[in-house]
C-alpha cells in the first residue's frame, strides 16, 4: 500500500473513530501482523486505551486476528486495509437499501453500518419503535429476509467453544459456508411479547447470530450500475436493460469475482439468446426490447467496447459476457479524460494512437496523430513525464565499425497508470476530507450558532409564535455572519460533491484492478 493511501485510512479513522483509534490504525497499517504488546510499545498508549481501540476495530470488522505463528497462545492483529476506505462509502450502501427495499431497508442497513453487527430480532424493534407509521412485524421481518436472500447481509461466524481439557488462549471463529446466508427463524408471537415487555431481549431465538453488512455483494451492483450506465449513455435505455438481464442470467452459473487466471481468460459461463428472452418474458414490460431483442444483442457484441461477445450459434445465439476486456476499455475511456482536461485533446489524441498502434516512434506518431512535429514532440514528452507513456529504446549494431543505432518507442503500461491514478485519488480524496473537516473546526461556532436558533425557530413555529417574533429571533445572526455562513456551506457542499466524484474513479480504478491484473485486491480477499 501507498503513503497516500496509508494518510487517507489515518484521516478516515481520525474523522470516524477518534484520534487513539487513529493512531493504533496507524500502527497497523505499516506492518502486516503485531501482537498487542508490540502495539502497545510503539504507539506510547496505555493497554487500555489500545484494547479498546482494537475492539472498536474489530466491532467494525476492520482488524482481524490469529494465533502468533511463534507462541499460539499470544494474538496477532492485521488491519483490513481494503476496507477503511468502506466507511466513506456507507451513504451509498445506506442509498442502495433505500432504492431497493424503502425506508425499512434502508434503517436496516443504516443500523448495521452504525454499530457494526446486530441480530435480526433487535434490528426489527427498534424499527418498530422508530416508525412514525404503524408497520406490521410480518411487513419487517420479510424485507429483512429478503436483504438475506439477496445476500446484501451475511451471518458473522460465532466462537468456537473449546473442550474443557483444551486450554485456548486466543478464541477462534467459524462458520459454515452453507450457513452464511441462512436467514433466522424468528417468532413472530415471540417478537410480539419482547416488544410489550412480557420477555426480556435475551430470550429471543437468534440472540447468537449476529449480522454485517456484505460489502462485496453492494460493490457487485455498484460494478454493475458502472456497465448500464455506460451502455445506456451509448446506445439507449433498451439496450441497458437487455445488459441488465445478461447480467442477471450470467449471476446463476458464474462467480461475479472470478478473476483472470495465465491459462484462462476471464469470461462468463455462455448464455443463449432464448435464454435472456425466456427472462425478459418473465419480468420485463419493455415490448421494444421484446421486440428486437436479438438486434440489441447484436448491437452490444458488435460495439467497440467488447462487454459481451458471441461464440457460438446454439439458442439463436450464444455469448458470453467479458469483464476483463469490459473494464479495460472503461478504464481506458477514463484516462483518455483525464489526459484531455489535464493536456488537451491534442494529447488524448497521441495517446489513442500509442493505444492502437502498441509501439510508436516519435516521427510516426505525429504523421498518425496529425499533428505538427513541434507541439507532438511536445505533448508526447509531456505525457511521458507524467508517466502516462513509457519509452523502450531498442539498439541495433551497425555494421562495418558503424555507430549502433537507436530507435526509441512510445508505449502504453496500462498498470502503471492505473497504480499511479488510484495513488493520485487518494491523495485528492485526503485532501478533500482535511479540508472539509478545516471548514468545520474553523467556523464551528457559527455553525453551531445557526443550528441552535434553526431548532428555536421550528420549536417556535410548532408553538404558534408570531412571525413578527421568530423574524427578531433570527435577526441574533447578523447578515455578514449569514454571508460567511453561505460561503462555508457552499465550500463543504462543493467538497462533498468531489469526495462522491473521486470515489467513483477510485471504485472503477479498483475494478480494473481486479479484472485486469494478478494482484491481490479486496474482492478476491472476501470471497
Amino acid at each position: 500500500m501507498s503513503l497516500d493511501y496509508g494518510n487517507l485510512c489515518s484521516v478516515i479513522l481520525k474523522q470516524y473513530f477518534g484520534e487513539v483509534v487513529q493512531i493504533v490504525g496507524d500502527c497497523l497499517f505499516v506492518a502486516n501482523w503485531r501482537t498487542l504488546y508490540n502495539i502497545v510499545k510503539t504507539t506510547k498508549l496505555t493497554r487500555r486505551e489500545v484494547c479498546k481501540a482494537l475492539a472498536v476495530l474489530f466491532k467494525y470488522q476492520l482488524v482481524s486476528f490469529r494465533p502468533s505463528n511463534f507462541n499460539p497462545n499470544v494474538a496477532e492483529y492485521l488491519l483490513n486495509r481494503d476496507e477503511v476506505l468502506y466507511v466513506v462509502r456507507y451513504a451509498r450502501y445506506v442509498h442502495r437499501m433505500q432504492m431497493e427495499y424503502g425506508n425499512i431497508g434502508s434503517f436496516i442497513c443504516e443500523e448495521i453500518l452504525h454499530n457494526g453487527s446486530q441480530t435480526g430480532t433487535s434490528l426489527m424493534l427498534k424499527y418498530l419503535a422508530d416508525a412514525n407509521e404503524k408497520e406490521k412485524i410480518e411487513t419487517v421481518r420479510d424485507i429483512f429476509v429478503r436483504m438475506i436472500s439477496a445476500n446484501y447481509l451475511i451471518k458473522l461466524p460465532k466462537l468456537v467453544q473449546a473442550e474443557r481439557s483444551e486450554t485456548v488462549a486466543v478464541p477462534k471463529l467459524h462458520i459454515d459456508v452453507d450457513d452464511l446466508f441462512n436467514p433466522p427463524n424468528i417468532d413472530l408471537s415471540l417478537l410480539a411479547k419482547i416488544r410489550t415487555g412480557v420477555i426480556p431481549l435475551s430470550h429471543a431465538g437468534d440472540s447468537d447470530t449476529l449480522w454485517q453488512i456484505n460489502f462485496s455483494r453492494f460493490h457487485q451492483d455498484f460494478r454493475d450500475s458502472v456497465m448500464i450506465g455506460a451502455i445506456e449513455r451509448k446506445m439507449g435505455s433498451s439496450a441497458a436493460e437487455c445488459f441488465q438481464y445478461i447480467l442477471k442470467q450470467m449471476y446463476e452459473r458464474t462467480d461475479p469475482w472470478q478473476r483472470v487466471n495465465d491459462n484462462l481468460q476471464q469470461i462468463s459461463n455462455p448464455f443463449t439468446v432464448a435464454e435472456i428472452k425466456q427472462l425478459l418474458l418473465k419480468n420485463s414490460k419493455n415490448f421494444d426490447l421484446m421486440t428486437n431483442l436479438e438486434q440489441y444483442i447484436t448491437l452490444i457484441a458488435d460495439d467497440s467496447l467488447g462487454f459481451i461477445r458471441k461464440i457460438g450459434e446454439m439458442g439463436s445465439g450464444q455469448y458470453v459476457v467479458d469483464l476483463s476486456q469490459a473494464f479495460e476499455e472503461l478504464t481506458l475511456c477514463c484516462i483518455e479524460n483525464i489526459i484531455t482536461e489535464r493536456f488537451g485533446s491534442k494529447a488524448s489524441r497521441i495517446f489513442r494512437v500509442v493505444r492502437m498502434k502498441k509501439y510508436i516512434e516519435q516521427e510516426d506518431l505525429q504523421k498518425e496523430a496529425m499533428i505538427p512535429a513541434k507541439e507532438a514532440k511536445l505533448l508526447s514528452y509531456n505525457l511521458f513525464q507524467e508517466q502516462f507513456l513509457q519509452i523502450k529504446s531498442i539498439r541495433k549494431p551497425g555494421g562495418g565499425g558503424a555507430a549502433a543505432k537507436a530507435f526509441f518507442l512510445f508505449h502504453l503500461k496500462h498498470l502503471q497508470i492505473v497504480t499511479m491514478l488510484l495513488d493520485i485519488c487518494y491523495k485528492a480524496l485526503y485532501n478533500d476530507i482535511t479540508r472539509s473537516n478545516y471548514e468545520k473546526v474553523e467556523h464551528k461556532r457559527l455553525i453551531d450558532k445557526n443550528q441552535k436558533l434553526d431548532s428555536i425557530v421550528a420549536t417556535m413555529k410548532e408553538r404558534g409564535e408570531s412571525e413578527d417574533y421568530i423574524a427578531e429571533i433570527l435577526e441574533t445572526l447578523t447578515p455578514p455572519e449569514r454571508e460567511i455562513l453561505e460561503k462555508v456551506k457552499n465550500r463543504i457542499k462543493i467538497l462533498s460533491k468531489a469526495e462522491l466524484t473521486i470515489d467513483d474513479n477510485i471504485f472503477l480504478l479498483q475494478m480494473y484492478m481486479h479484472h485486469c491484473s494478478h494482484l491481490p485486491t479486496a474482492a478476491s480477499a472476501a470471497k
